[in-house]
């Protein structure tokens, strides 16, 4: 049966699919800086942005899974030894603000745990929790001023069947290990994109699991999209933030 399009050739799937991935590829990579921002900063402006990873045949931490094969996104541009592209949207962040702020790791001092937190910004700080959970955080502001941004969940892309609503989620399905501590943010394993077209509705809770922080678990220092469904379960939002410039 023809279909009047109006001169218009419709696009079959499969090349709406690759004209998605070329799209993202024209998405300017986030600069160092990007994240030389207090942490306080840094964690809104993540949300909607676009996080990358790499995974390489025979790299740490990137051991087959049942059912990696169907998994994330071709890689068109790159070479054969890259498996798997997996692109998610930020949608959840929590601000950790310094060696003052009694939830945040480097507040115990600077330990080999916490060095990369008391580097520059834009490098990757990945910790386990309860043994088997990797956390992914981004480490804000300059040297010496140790903050950082965990990202507590995504929203995947390219057709992606993932469920990426917490911490530990997220890690696992990207295929983010402890191998990746201390990552540069800025180069091509695991790396950020700048969506313009993208605005997410921010509102702002008390973080998730600092009830031993004393006085700083009640800080409203987790920021979510407010748009999104892939946001963790948490405290309700009491403060709302409008980053729609227009």
């Amino acid at each position: 049966m023809h279909v009047d399009m109006g001169g218009v050739m419709p696009v079959r799937p499969a090349r709406q699919k690759l004209q998605k991935l070329r799209d993202l590829s024209r998405l300017r990579k986030l600069d160092r800086a990007f994240y030389e921002r207090p942490a306080i900063e840094l964690a809104p402006e993540l949300l909607g942005k676009i996080l990358v990873r790499v995974a390489r045949r025979g790299g740490p931490g990137h051991a087959s899974a049942p059912g990696e094969a169907s998994r994330g996104a071709s890689a068109p541009g790159f070479r054969s030894h890259v498996r798997r592209v997996y692109r998610a949207r930020i949608v959840e962040t929590e601000a950790y603000v310094g060696t003052h702020d009694l939830a945040c790791h480097a507040s115990k001092g600077r330990t080999r745990r916490t060095e990369v937190m008391f580097g520059p910004g834009g490098f990757a700080y990945v910790y386990l929790i309860y043994g088997m959970y990797p956390m992914f955080n981004i480490v804000a502001s300059v040297e010496g001023d140790a903050q950082a941004v965990l990202v507590r969940a995504g929203e995947p892309l390219d057709h992606w069947d993932a469920d990426l609503s917490g911490p530990g989620k997220l890690t696992r399905a990207m295929r983010i290990t402890c191998a990746d501590n201390g990552i540069d943010l800025t180069g091509d394993q695991i790396f950020l994109l700048d969506d313009p077209t993208y605005r997410p509705v921010i509102a702002k809770t008390k973080r998730i699991g600092v009830d031993y922080a004393k006085e700083w678990r009640d800080e409203l220092l987790r920021f979510i999209d407010v748009n999104s469904r892939a946001v963790s379960k948490g405290p309700k939002p009491s403060h709302g933030m409008n980053t729609d410039p227009t």
